[in-house]
């Protein structure tokens, strides 16, 4: 290594962090980002702008004021990134219990938040009492029972500093035997590892990270031993000029100690992240006694060695802090998490009602991702964040424009799974009623003919609904694309039909017991006001009938009698209010049955030849 080389001034992040829930959080200059790996094993980031009023920015930068504004600003991040970090790491793909169910229905909110929440304010009264109240009732039972001198003299607060140190110690000591904190204690580890492979200047990839030190010397535990020491000593000067400990009533005493204690926190926050910053700018031999308690601490205690797949949460959660440092315009993103099936469902309605999209996407949405039936999408449950991901997923894809069936890919019809894309029309629910009466009307032996297939929903349905009885189905669209679809259609429901390419009958040859068809029917002026998923989507040549919407059944008028049995039977699909105008094409009113639809409109013709 050449003198140049050595004297080569160590890069310093702007970057600091903190371990979460099976994560990372580093905070930049102005955004901070939490990685963390989810059940489902994907790693999920969180990226939030810190938001600074004019005063905080100022006050950022004064000396001993800015260590206090750091101090509450980290701690108030810090425990929003953990309590968000908790919720994707504990929503696992588990059933809620009946606890969380019950929560759930009663308090209309999340179990986990509350807990969360809880687990918060327990933490900061715990605190309160270890580190306040303990180490003075340790020094108060020692004077009472051995010195009886204690209290009052300097060596009240060296014994005050050791018992608040050996509590300290004690406590990280033993929290270690827990396995989530261990787990905490590695992924502190990937942190301290991916910031110094920054700063050493290699390319931040898991090898090199892997290959640096999981000390590091501007570590929070660091700032924690140096706030001991200066709250030690802080504190003993302040108690003795107010003779605190001269106040008769002990329970009074301790209050006042306790109290002084607190107001003297953002004091000590500024002179300790003073002392921190100070020992960050040197690394002489001088510096390192100072810097060697806390970096033994995270020897010994705070970190522990991390795997590679810890050491890719913290590089996302590091380069993502970066990358929102370096690009003011980026968003923020936030986690995928799971919730209260109502309250989410609600939302996902009204986002999709502001888009002019059918509000009854979402409840099918819901019911596809979480296996259930619409009917039960009241109940109070919690869907979870592999579910949730999913949901997002096909909402994004919706809001397009594009029709939830070709998102989805396929569709239910009539006791068949029928794949649909934008070769063909989706199946109308109301069809299923068409393909139902071709299936009543079958005789043995007969032969169907399925026009204008489409899909081939009806030929398919009808073909498996028919298993075992001697019939033979055709079927036929003008379309290539609709009769490769068809084909798959076929195949993926295991029926036997025969498919042709044909403009109504032009390549169809003999004669069919039963002619079913659901032509193009819409009027071509009106097409430009159908839904946009329609009208963008769907194929133009399955919807357009022609200037009044008859153009179809004019043809089929013409046509069919040369390829229908004497005896034989027309069904057909018609537009709203076009019944009797089709009945007039063929001249067989007295032949003809009309049948409603789930609506009672007149939409299905049966025509006897």
């Amino acid at each position: 290594m050449s003198k140049k080389e050595k004297k080569a001034k160590p890069i310093c992040s702007s970057v600091g962090g903190q371990a979460v829930m099976e994560g990372v959080m580093m905070m930049g200059k102005t955004a901070y980002c939490t990685a963390v790996r989810d059940p489902d094993g994907n790693i999920q980031v969180e990226k939030k702008r810190i938001k600074r009023t004019k005063a905080g920015v100022t006050a950022s930068k004064i000396p001993f004021v800015r260590g206090v504004v750091n101090m509450f600003g980290s701690l108030v991040r810090g425990t929003k990134a953990l309590m968000r970090s908790s919720e994707v790491y504990g929503s696992s793909d588990d059933e809620p219990g009946r606890v969380e169910k019950w929560f759930a229905e009663k308090f209309k909110t999340d179990l986990m938040s509350v807990v969360s929440f809880v687990g918060v304010i327990l933490g900061l009264v715990l605190a309160i009492v270890f580190f306040m109240w303990l180490p003075r009732f340790l020094v108060s039972t020692l004077d009472k029972y051995l010195w009886k001198t204690l209290i009052g003299s300097p060596w009240e607060y060296v014994m005050l500093g050791v018992f608040k140190l050996v509590i300290f110690l004690g406590y990280l000591g033993l929290i270690m035997v827990l396995k989530d904190i261990r787990r905490l204690y590695r992924y502190h580890g990937a942190e301290h590892k991916t910031i110094n492979c920054y700063e050493k200047g290699l390319e931040l990839t898991p090898e090199n990270v892997m290959n640096c030190s999981r000390i590091h010397d501007r570590c929070g535990t660091s700032f924690l031993f140096i706030v001991i020491i200066i709250n030690i000593v802080l504190l003993g000067i302040v108690s003795w000029a107010l003779k605190v400990n001269q106040i008769s009533i002990y329970a009074l005493q301790v209050l006042a100690n306790i109290g002084v204690e607190i107001v003297l926190l953002p004091v000590i926050a500024g002179i300790s992240y003073e002392i921190l910053k100070l020992l960050a700018h040197f690394h002489g031999p001088v510096s390192k006694v100072f810097k060697a308690p806390g970096m033994l601490l995270q020897k010994v205690f705070t970190t522990r060695e991390p795997d590679e797949q810890m050491v890719e949460v913290a590089i996302a959660a590091f380069t993502s802090a970066m990358e929102m440092d370096a690009d003011g315009e980026l968003e923020e993103e936030l986690f995928i998490t799971g919730g209260l099936l109502p309250k989410m469902l609600e939302e996902t309605k009204k986002k999709f009602a502001e888009n002019n999209i059918d509000e009854s996407d979402a409840e099918w949405i819901y019911s596809i991702i979480l296996g259930i039936n619409r009917s039960e999408l009241t109940q109070q449950r919690m869907v979870k964040p592999g579910e949730t991901r999913k949901i997002i997923e096909l909402v994004d894809k919706r809001m397009t424009g594009r029709p939830l069936w070709y998102i989805i890919g396929d569709v239910e019809f009539y006791d068949c799974t029928i794949k649909v894309d934008e070769r063909a029309l989706i199946p109308r629910p109301e069809t299923e009623i068409l393909a139902q009466q071709v299936v009543n009307s079958v005789e043995e032996g007969d032969k169907i003919l399925d026009m204008c297939t489409g899909s081939g929903c009806i030929a398919v349905s009808v073909a498996k609904h028919l298993k075992g009885k001697k019939v033979q189905i055709s079927a036929a669209d003008v379309s290539d694309a609709a009769i490769m679809l068809a084909r798959e259609n076929a195949n993926y429901n295991s029926v036997d039909i025969n498919f042709v390419q044909s403009d109504l009958f032009s390549h169809v040859h003999g004669r069919f017991n039963l002619i079913v068809c659901n032509p193009p029917y819409i009027k071509s002026g009106e097409i430009a006001q159908l839904q946009s998923e329609v009208r963008d989507y769907e194929p133009r040549i399955a919807l357009d009938g022609g200037d009044d919407g008859l153009e179809f059944y004019r043809r089929l008028a013409k046509e069919v009698s040369r390829y229908i049995t004497r005896g034989g039977l027309l069904m057909l699909e018609v537009g709203e209010g076009q019944a009797e105008d089709v009945l007039k094409l063929f001249d067989k009113r007295e032949y003809a049955m009309v049948v409603k639809d789930f609506a009672g409109v007149d939409r299905f013709l049966k025509i006897a030849f």
